[in-house]
Parts: C-alpha cells; sequence; structure tokens
C-alpha cells in the first residue's frame, strides 16, 4: 500500500483562551499537524464525538488539573492510521481504529484532540473498528461505552443483580443499561428519563422506565444493588440501594462512599473484549438524531451539546 502523504498543516477547531464555547472556539485552517513518537500513531480523523469533558476544558472549570491552551478538544475518535511510531506493534498503515485518545482523563489530556483532521495517540488506546460499525458509529462509542463499563466493573456487578441509571438516555447513561442487561446479565434494569424519552429507555433494554418529572426514584420501595449515578444526584442516588449495595458515580463524589466516584481510564483491551457484543448488536451505538453535524457547523453542535438534551451522542462528520 502507498503510504499517505501526510501535510504539515491541517484545519482545526482550537481554543487560545478559557471562555464560553462561541466565544473562543475557532476554526483554523493551518493548525500543524502532530507529530507522532516512537509508541504513537497518527490517524487521519473521519468522525468525532463531544462530550461533556470537552466543553467544560474550554470553559476552564477543569484548567487547575489542566494545561494551557491553544488546544483542540475532542477525546472520540475513528479514523485511518496513516503514521505509526518505530515501536508500534498493534497497528500498520491503513488500519481502520478508533478509541478515546487520552489514557487518563484529565491527567496531561492531549492538546491535540479529534476536532482536526489528524490526530496523534498511544496504540494502546486504539482499537481496530468493527467491521459492521460505520466511522460514524466507532466515533459514537469508545469515551461513553468505556465509562460505563468500568463503573459497572468497580462495583463488581455480575448476573442476577439488579440496577438502577440515573441519566439512562444520555451518553453514557445509555451503554450502562445495555451493559448491564446484555453483557452484565443484570436481573433487572431500572433507568430515569425525562417524559419523551421512556420509549427509548425501553428500547435500550430497561426493564421499568422512570420519568423523573413526574415520579422520585429515591421514593420507590424498591431498592437496587447498583446505582450508577450519570447525572450527579449523590444524596437521592444512596436513598435507592439495598443494604450492602453500592453507587457509582461520574458527576459528583458521594460521601458515603469514597470511591465511588471516578473518572475514565482509557484503554483498548476494554474495546476489544466488548468487540463481539458489537459486531452481534447487543450493544449497539446510541447516536442522538440531530447528528451528525458537519465540520464546519461544530459551534452548532457544542451548542446542543451543552442544552443537556441529547439522546446518545452528539457527533461531528466528515472530518473535515
Amino acid at each position: 500500500m502507498a503510504v499517505p502523504s501526510v501535510p504539515t498543516h491541517m484545519k482545526a477547531w482550537v481554543y487560545h483562551d478559557f471562555g464560553n464555547t462561541a466565544d473562543v472556539l475557532k476554526l483554523d485552517s493551518n493548525f500543524p499537524v502532530p507529530q507522532i513518537n516512537q509508541h504513537q500513531v497518527l490517524v487521519k480523523v473521519v468522525a468525532a464525538s463531544l462530550n461533556p469533558i470537552d466543553y467544560k476544558r474550554i470553559h476552564g472549570i477543569l484548567k487547575a488539573s489542566n494545561y494551557s491552551p491553544p488546544s483542540v478538544p475532542g477525546y472520540d475518535v475513528a479514523g485511518v492510521v496513516v503514521k505509526v511510531g518505530s515501536e508500534v506493534k498493534k497497528f500498520k498503515v491503513g488500519d481502520e481504529v478508533y478509541g478515546d485518545i487520552n489514557h487518563k482523563a484529565l491527567d496531561k489530556p492531549k492538546n491535540v484532540g479529534t476536532l482536526a483532521e489528524y490526530t496523534a495517540t498511544e496504540e494502546k488506546v486504539l482499537a481496530l473498528k468493527p467491521k459492521n460499525l460505520s466511522f460514524l458509529e466507532a466515533a459514537s462509542l469508545p469515551l461513553a461505552m468505556e465509562t460505563a463499563y468500568e463503573g459497572l466493573e468497580r462495583v463488581g456487578f455480575s448476573a442476577g443483580k439488579s440496577i438502577l441509571v440515573l441519566g439512562g438516555a444520555g451518553g453514557v447513561g445509555a451503554y450502562v443499561i445495555q451493559l448491564a442487561k446484555h453483557v452484565f446479565g443484570a436481573s433487572r434494569v431500572v433507568a430515569t428519563a425525562s417524559t419523551s424519552k421512556q420509549e427509548f429507555l425501553s428500547c435500550l433494554g430497561a426493564d421499568q422506565p422512570i420519568d423523573y418529572t413526574k415520579e422520585n426514584f429515591e421514593d420507590l420501595p424498591e431498592k437496587f444493588d447498583v446505582v450508577y449515578d450519570a447525572v450527579g444526584q449523590p444524596d437521592k442516588a444512596v436513598k435507592a440501594i439495598k443494604e450492602g449495595g453500592n453507587i457509582v458515580s461520574i458527576a459528583a463524589p458521594v460521601a458515603e462512599f469514597p470511591d465511588a466516584f471516578f473518572l475514565l481510564t482509557s484503554d483498548a483491551a476494554m474495546l476489544e473484549k466488548l468487540k463481539p457484543y458489537l459486531e452481534n448488536g447487543k450493544v449497539k451505538p446510541i447516536i442522538d438524531p440531530k447528528s451528525p453535524f458537519p465540520f464546519s457547523d461544530t459551534l452548532d453542535a457544542f451548542a446542543y451539546l451543552e442544552t443537556s438534551r441529547a439522546t446518545g451522542k452528539v457527533m461531528v462528520y466528515p472530518i473535515p
């Protein structure tokens, strides 16, 4: 295979200062293509998905544990390998890959993310794209699906256990429902969402959808082995746990459960473990109906994500 020529500069969405996304995120048509080290690959980005951590970083909420702009946002990617470092063993030029490019969500995250024509990352966070998935579908998966899976593993979730998912229609919650039901073998899955998303929860595999605008989950007589809090309601969440049960949270610390709160460690092993379930359709990509947004409309994609009304993932495709 002929090695594709890689330009020195590219189109990328860049912010040079922290602030409101619409004010500080700008399209740069002449941004340097990142260089790779011996353990990295350079990926020609085809599709990317947006996550709340992207706009939180832009807003500067996380700057105390972070880095200094200029920076390109974006964690999730699907694309084609165009260059490999000398120590890379897993991939070759031409491989179709996907993953979350940041091994630790807040520990030295990449300054050149995935909302660009090219991004560079370590081979350990990337996996070969399942052949039955499009680039768009694959890019919707990594951060949200890996977060859902890691949370369930952290609390030792297993077959026969019950779970309550707070925020079941969101990016992570939608995968918690699917994984709990179809991968871990939950005995019962209950999930919360707004009125318009009740049928969606059932389609994902929830045995009982709860409309949080009409019913307080913490007042249910039923209690659960695990509560997965994806919305940040720890005080209410603890009221729904069985004696001896557990809670996991991606949204807020939980005073009574100091180990409950976590941030994802991105690892291709998780993607590879879940590949059979993606290939047989037991776990499906969940893409918001308004997606994808074209690369040129990335600001509109962020504006929509920041409403917190998305059902599944907000996508940017094609790139550029």
